[in-house]
């Protein structure tokens, strides 16, 4: 019915942060966000389905999403609205709701496609779990990648392979629902942890998905709440790990997780390990599921 509402999310832009560049635009396979008046805004509830495929793709942090009152998603009116700017946007909108699991919205913008003969290459492909990410434009260094790691003969050389199996890992630049993290058991650790602790990456990246932050140098860390109840809610993350250094400013990494925790609809257990400036393991604890 027209006029219905309902509670859902949606992205929110900042007005005041938003310098109008438009690396946002491209990243938004939806065409839910223009520049307008010299700013970014959010053109329509109609057009944004909450996935989040443009976070972390402002340079300011202006893009949120935030939980509201809001039109139903409306996928007919987004590819009514895509579809005049081409093929490729249209191929890349399917791309996100493919990678994203989007059954429903997926076959819905297929139909439409077939009824107005346009041609995506996609048209026998259904959704799928784990796909490489969409078409992106924006800054290189933030373009969401997946990678496997192949297990190396490290006797003669005496290295240590890299547990890191996806980019980026700056907690302002990822997706939450970029496909690695789908499932996943997510480290959040500090940035300094890495290189106060030896084995890092064996001890606690190695069979983790990663995001790091710095509680004291960072802005906006209502950002890094939001990205976190999106990984624990949508992303549906199953543990979380928070890795800090034994420093006063640090434990605030820990009380972002906690607050994300607490608004979150999901319980997954929460796990607190403190390394200290010399390198050891000062404490370790396991707290029980937390639910808001």
């Amino acid at each position: 019915m027209k006029g219905e509402r309902m509670k859902r999310k949606v992205i929110t832009i900042n007005e005041d942060k938003c310098t109008g560049c438009g690396l946002c635009i491209p990243n938004c396979p939806e065409g839910a966000i223009g520049i307008i008046e010299g700013k970014a805004r959010l053109i329509s509830d109609l057009f944004c389905d909450g996935l989040g495929a443009c976070l972390g793709h402002c340079p300011e942090g202006a893009i949120t999403i935030e939980e509201r009152e809001a039109e139903p998603y409306d996928e007919c009116k987004v590819m009514a609205n895509i579809a005049k700017q081409g093929q490729a946007v249209v191929t890349a909108h399917l791309k996100h709701l493919k990678e994203h699991g989007e059954t429903q919205y997926f076959q819905q913008a297929l139909d439409y496609c077939l009824e107005n003969k346009i041609q995506t290459g996609l048209e026998n492909q259904k959704p799928a779990g784990h796909q490489q990410p969409a078409l992106h434009q924006g800054c290189p260094g933030s373009k969401t990648m997946q990678f496997i790691k192949r297990e190396m003969d490290t006797q003669e050389t005496g290295t240590r392979q890299s547990q890191l199996t996806h980019w980026p890992v700056q907690l302002h630049l990822i997706s939450p629902m970029a496909p690695h993290y789908k499932g996943s058991d997510l480290l959040l650790a500090a940035d300094c942890t890495a290189y106060a602790f030896g084995d890092f990456h064996k001890e606690y990246l190695k069979g983790k998905t990663l995001a790091i932050g710095c509680p004291k140098l960072d802005v906006d860390q209502e950002i890094y709440v939001d990205k976190l109840q999106t990984l624990i809610d949508d992303a549906h993350i199953n543990t979380l790990t928070v890795l800090i250094m034994q420093v006063p400013c640090c434990s605030g990494l820990l009380r972002i997780a906690q607050t994300a925790l607490q608004r979150t609809k999901r319980k997954i257990p929460i796990k607190c390990i403190i390394i200290g400036i010399e390198g050891e393991v000062m404490g370790e604890e396991e707290r029980k599921s937390v639910r808001a």
